[in-house]
C-alpha cells in the first residue's frame, strides 16, 4: 500500500506556482488577485475559506475575504458579485458554500463570470469541460487530476467507479476520467445513493472515488485487491481528542481498506490539499490570461 501523499503533492505545486506568480507580479505590476464571499458563520466553511487565504499569501497572491451575515439578502449578494464582475483588478472570485437556504445556489453561481470562476462551477465551465475545451476545472476533480499525474499513475484502460454524482465532484470527475488525456482513458461507472447492489459495481473497481459525504461509507468488502482509492469525504465530528475539538473522517473506511489497496489518500492530509491547490492553478491561470484571454 503507498500513501497519495496530499501534503508532499500540494508543497510541490504550490512552490510552482509561487514562481509563476512572482513572474506575472513583476510583468504586470500587481499580483493575481482572488475574492472569496463567505456568508454567515458556518465553522466548516470559515476554516476552509481562512485556509484558502492563507494558501494565497504563501504563493504570492493578493486574496480578499468579503463576510456578509447570514441575513444578507439574494439581490445584495447577487449585486456584490456584479460589482466584482467587473473589477479588472480581480482575477478570481469564489462563493463558499454552503449557502442559507433563502439563497439559489444556482443563480449565485450563474451570476459570476465565468472568466473569474476558478471554483469552475458555471455551467459555461462545465460545458467546456465535457467538450474538452479549454476551462476552469472544478478544483476538487483538478487536484485528484494533479495528484495522479505526479505520481505518474497509469489509468488507461482502467475501470474506475466514482461513488457519488454531485456537480462539484463526482459528475465532473466521472468525465475527467473517461476523456482522452493522461490521466483519463478510463471506463467509467457513476454510482449513487439509487443505484442497485452498489457493493458490487464498486468492487469492479480498478480505481474507486469516493465522494458520496458519509463517514467510511466504503468498506474493506467494497474494494478488491490492488485498487487505488481516492476518498474525497471531510465528514468533521466532534472529539475530545483534539485541540480543535473536532476530527475528520473520510468517505472511506481507511483502516480496513488501506491493507488492500495499492495506493491510497489519508482523511485528513490527501485530496483537501489538492482542492485548494486546484484552486490556487485556476486563479493563476486566469489572471494571466491562458484560458479566457483579457479584454
Amino acid at each position: 500500500m503507498n500513501i497519495l501523499d496530499g501534503k508532499e503533492v500540494s508543497a510541490k505545486i504550490k512552490e510552482d506556482i509561487k514562481v509563476e506568480a512572482a513572474a506575472f507580479t513583476a510583468a504586470s505590476g500587481r499580483k493575481p488577485h482572488l475574492v472569496a464571499i463567505l456568508v454567515g458563520n458556518d465553522g466548516g466553511s470559515e476554516t476552509y475559506v481562512a485556509s484558502k487565504m492563507r494558501n494565497c499569501e504563501l504563493v504570492g497572491f493578493e486574496s480578499t475575504n468579503i463576510r456578509y451575515d447570514v441575513e444578507v439578502s439574494e439581490a445584495e449578494l447577487i449585486a456584490k458579485i456584479q460589482e466584482i464582475n467587473k473589477d479588472p483588478n480581480i482575477d478570481g472570485l469564489i462563493v463558499q458554500l454552503p449557502l442559507p437556504a433563502h439563497i439559489d445556489p444556482d443563480k449565485v453561481t450563474e451570476a459570476i463570470d465565468h472568466r473569474k470562476d476558478v471554483d469552475g462551477f458555471h455551467p459555461i465551465n462545465l460545458g467546456r469541460m465535457q467538450r474538452n475545451l479549454p476551462c476552469f476545472i472544478p478544483a476538487t476533480p483538478y487536484g485528484i487530476i494533479l495528484m495522479l499525474a505526479h505520481y505518474g499513475i497509469d489509468t488507461a484502460g482502467k475501470h474506475a467507479v466514482v461513488v457519488g454524482r454531485s456537480n462539484i465532484v463526482g459528475s465532473p470527475m466521472s468525465i475527467l476520467l473517461a476523456r482522452n488525456s493522461n490521466p483519463g482513458n478510463c471506463t467509467v461507472t457513476l454510482t449513487h445513493s439509487r443505484t442497485k447492489d452498489l457493493k458490487t459495481e464498486v468492487l469492479r473497481g480498478d480505481i474507486i472515488v469516493a465522494a458520496i459525504g458519509k463517514k467510511n461509507f466504503v468498506t474493506a468488502d467494497m474494494v478488491k485487491e490492488g485498487a487505488i482509492v481516492i476518498d474525497v469525504g471531510i465528514n468533521r465530528e466532534n472529539s475530545t481528542e483534539t485541540k480543535s475539538g473536532f476530527k475528520l473522517y473520510g468517505d472511506v473506511d481507511f483502516d480496513n481498506v488501506a491493507p488492500k489497496a495499492s495506493w491510497i489518500t489519508p482523511v485528513p492530509g490527501g485530496v483537501g490539499l489538492m482542492t485548494i491547490v486546484g484552486l490556487l492553478k485556476n486563479t493563476l491561470e486566469a489572471a494571466k490570461g491562458t484560458i479566457y484571454p483579457k479584454g
